[in-house]
Order: C-alpha cells, then structure tokens, then sequence
C-alpha cells in the first residue's frame, strides 16, 4: 500500500511548503523502495531481481538527498533525530 501525502499541499502556508514538499518526497521514496524490494523478493528471473534490488538502492539515495535537504530546512527535526539516534544507541549498549 502507498502513502497519501497526509495534507492538501495547496492549503500549505507558504513559508513551510519547502518542507512540507521534502517530507512528502521522502514518503514517496521510501513507498518506492519498499514496492521495488517486494517485487525483487517475488522475482523468479534473476536479471529482474537484480534490477528492482538496484534501483530500490538508488532510491535509498534519494532518500538521503531528500533528508539531508530537509534537515537544512528544519532543524528542530535535526535535533529530534540526533536524539533519537543517541536513545537507541544507549538503549543497545545497556541491554
């Protein structure tokens, strides 16, 4: 099942639509990804899976592209993530 871009991008304020656009092409790619490596795992032609499995990478890339842009337009999301990451990572060291 694919994502729906949550709101009405038209009804956007414009001084948040930069990332509003960001977050919704994050979605979309990570659908995309998602789609290509379900496909790939279903693939009976090597050449087929190889390919989907490729281009679910190239996705990811995207993806990277995308946040690395909305982290410079967000910074509270920035913060947010960075503390997130130091949560999990001392979560896995005291268990």
């Amino acid at each position: 099942m694919l994502s729906r871009i949550p709101i009405d991008l038209s009804k956007v304020d414009k001084k948040n639509i930069d990332r509003e656009i960001l977050r919704a092409a994050v979605m979309a790619e990570l659908d995309a990804i998602n789609l290509y490596e379900q496909m790939a795992a279903l693939a009976d032609d090597k050449n087929l899976k190889t390919l989907l499995l490729d281009i679910a990478r190239e996705e990811k890339t995207h993806v990277g592209e995308f946040q690395a842009l909305l982290l410079m337009h967000d910074k509270e999301l920035e913060e947010e993530m960075e503390a997130g990451r130091e949560e999990v990572e001392e979560l896995l060291e005291n268990s």
